[in-house]
C-alpha cells in the first residue's frame, strides 16, 4: 500500500510542474528535488525537476539505481553507454542502474526533464564517471 501511495504522489506531482521557476547554476543548470520516499527496506525513490539553460550539460555520471527520465519542455540528448538519443517534449527514456551517461540542452531555448530514480538508500544519487 505505501508504495502504491508514493506512486500516486510521484504523479500528481506531475501536474505543478512546468508552472515552477527554476534557479540555474553558473554551469546552466538548476535541481529541484520534489519527492524522496522510501521505497523498500533498501531503496529510496527521488523525483527531481532538473532545468538546463541554452547549452547547458550535465557531464558523465551514473546512479545506484534506475532512472527514468521525461522531458518537460525543450530537448535534450541523451548519451548512453556512447549512443546519443535525442528526446523532445513528451518523450522519456530508462535508463538502468550504473549506465553511465549525459544529457545537453539540444535545443536553443531552456529545457527541462523529471528525472525519477529507484536508487539504494545511503549512497549518492549521482555518481561522476571518470574521464
Amino acid at each position: 500500500m505505501k508504495t502504491r501511495t508514493t506512486l500516486a504522489l510521484l504523479a500528481l506531482t506531475l501536474g505543478a510542474l512546468p508552472a515552477m521557476a527554476q534557479q540555474l547554476d553558473a554551469h546552466g543548470i538548476g535541481r529541484t528535488e520534489l519527492v524522496r520516499q522510501d521505497f523498500d527496506t533498501t531503496r529510496e525513490a527521488i523525483q527531481v525537476r532538473v532545468d538546463f539553460g541554452p547549452g547547458a550539460a550535465f557531464p558523465r555520471h551514473s546512479h545506484p539505481g534506475v532512472e527514468i527520465a521525461h522531458v518537460l519542455q525543450g530537448s535534450v540528448e541523451y548519451v548512453l553507454d556512447g549512443k546519443p538519443v535525442i528526446l523532445k517534449t513528451g518523450d522519456s527514456v530508462y535508463i538502468p542502474a550504473g549506465v553511465v551517461h549525459s544529457a545537453r540542452n539540444a535545443g536553443s531555448g531552456n529545457a527541462a526533464e523529471l528525472a525519477t530514480y529507484i536508487v539504494e538508500k545511503n549512497k549518492p544519487v549521482v555518481v561522476l564517471a571518470k574521464p
